[in-house]
């Protein structure tokens, strides 16, 4: 069986963010969101960043990372509040787009909140909407404005539910 072959989960290694991977943790958030929308300034968003993962992580959500070897530079991370099912940030590194890291970071936020997850997700970004299809999600109704003023969609993935 080639590496390509296995299920993505098990290509990744996945766990709670340590203290010392907030800088990383932030230049990744940067750069996949500079990837996706190139008119946004994210650089000035670092701050909120921090103070927001501080607040949602205080609350008792966790920051699960992944890693595709150790000490491997971090491919993505997921920010999931096991007792409510929000699911609040899902980021890939530009480079791992594709690689499975997404899937992988979904099947860690399934585990720790299995009995369903909701997410507010922008309308304009197909390659987000997509993934979210490919791996069960449907749209529940409009999502909150994001940051940037977008226009958001609400998904929800529950257990049972048969994944596209």
């Amino acid at each position: 069986m080639s590496p390509a072959d296995q299920d993505p989960a098990s290509r990744w290694r996945i766990a709670p963010r340590l203290a010392q991977e907030q800088i990383e943790l932030v230049a990744l958030w940067v750069a996949a969101w500079r990837a996706t929308y190139a008119d946004i300034d994210f650089d000035a968003r670092r701050d909120w960043l921090v103070a927001h993962l501080a607040g949602l992580e205080a609350r008792g959500a966790l920051t699960l990372c992944a890693r595709q070897d150790a000490p491997g530079a971090l491919a993505g991370f997921v920010v999931i509040e096991p007792v409510t099912g929000w699911l609040d940030q899902l980021c890939v590194h530009p480079q791992r787009f594709g690689a499975g890291t997404a899937s992988a970071l979904i099947e860690a936020a399934r585990r720790a909140a299995p009995r369903g997850i909701r997410l507010d997700v922008n309308a304009d970004n197909f390659r987000a909407l997509r993934f979210y299809a490919r791996e069960g999600f449907v749209r529940i109704g409009e999502g909150r404005p994001s940051r940037s003023g977008r226009a958001t969609l609400m998904l929800e993935w529950r257990p049972g539910v048969k994944r596209g």
